[in-house]
């Protein structure tokens, strides 16, 4: 047998499973139901609802590219819309050639109703596996979510993936290392980081919080984290790049990352705190859009330095 014909072979197995999977899970969240979630409307135009109602008054472009449809196809279930009275839809003063889309308060009213069944549903399949099962499920959902959001580029020499057992550990000891040589900054440093991941850990909510992990051949090169700190407002935390894989645009793919999830999740506004010395972060941030709202004076780990806080409205 042929190399060719084992990949060939290895690959309709990988493609059987993949479509094996499909047909279960489709099953499982009721997707082949006439209509979603006992409702009379489907699963795109759920999503769409689930758009409008956290994004501000996102343009029909804009709604398109984030789900990837058919701008004509999205224009007759916005027409739907108005038509039941879910939504409405307002001129751009900044674009005459775009409206300007939102709900209406039945099309809110309308949204909350799918989203506490939606929230039910799902919790009633978690809530029938013991806890690590509970965990396993998650994790494995989160890493098919990392691989399939991947930047469809062949040329970046690391991948991004959730965090697992152990990474934790090194987020503490890189931070310590690195810190100490690139900036002088003593124990209470490593402490912070320390109390910061033991926070996220305990408290981990899959669900509004994440944590990616960057590898580059088989090593891990970079992490950072982001975190729930109300319903409106999350954090970005522990941004780290390895000396080795800078340049690689990780530390730039991990910033954004974070910014897609947290738009994706509902948040107004990402907020972070770094000090003046970090000016490679710095730069990230500022080419992100982050901008800065406050800075003090602080010797918190040893030399004097300049503590920063940068915000994000999304």
């Amino acid at each position: 047998m042929t190399l060719t014909a084992v990949t060939e072979t290895d690959l309709d197995r990988q493609i059987e499973s993949v479509r094996r999977f499909n047909r279960f899970y489709t099953r499982q969240i009721g997707v082949l139901d006439e209509g979603l979630l006992a409702s009379p409307y489907s699963l795109t135009e759920v999503r769409v609802l689930y758009e409008l109602a956290h994004r501000d008054q996102p343009t029909a472009s804009e709604v398109a590219r984030e789900l990837g449809l058919d701008a004509g196809y999205l224009s007759r279930i916005l027409r739907g819309f108005q038509r039941r009275g879910l939504a409405d839809s307002t001129p751009s003063e900044a674009d005459g050639r775009q409206n300007l889309l939102r709900l209406t308060a039945q099309g809110r009213e309308t949204f909350d109703t799918l989203d506490s069944r939606a929230r039910a549903a799902i919790g009633a399949m978690l809530g029938r596996l013991p806890a690590p099962d509970q965990r396993r499920l998650v994790a494995a959902m989160q890493a098919v979510e990392a691989v399939l959001a991947a930047e469809p580029d062949s040329s970046e020499p690391y991948l991004l993936r959730p965090h697992r057992a152990g990474d934790m550990g090194w987020i503490v000891h890189r931070h310590g290392v690195l810190y100490a040589q690139e900036y002088g900054f003593d124990e209470r440093f490593e402490a912070l980081v320390a109390e910061i991941v033991a926070k996220f850990i305990r408290e981990y909510d899959p669900e509004h919080e994440r944590c990616w992990i960057a590898e580059r051949d088989g090593e891990i090169v970079g992490s950072v984290c982001l975190v729930k700190e109300s319903k409106q407002l999350a954090r970005l935390r522990l941004l780290l790049v390895e000396p080795k894989a800078r340049g690689l645009g990780v530390g730039r793919r991990l910033v954004g990352e974070c910014i897609r999830f947290a738009r994706r999740t509902g948040y107004d506004k990402l907020t972070l705190s770094t000090d003046a010395e970090l000016h490679a972060a710095r730069h990230l941030y500022e080419d992100a859009g982050f901008r800065l709202v406050h800075e003090e004076r602080h010797r918190s780990w040893g030399p004097e330095s300049i503590f920063q806080t940068w915000e994000l409205e999304l």
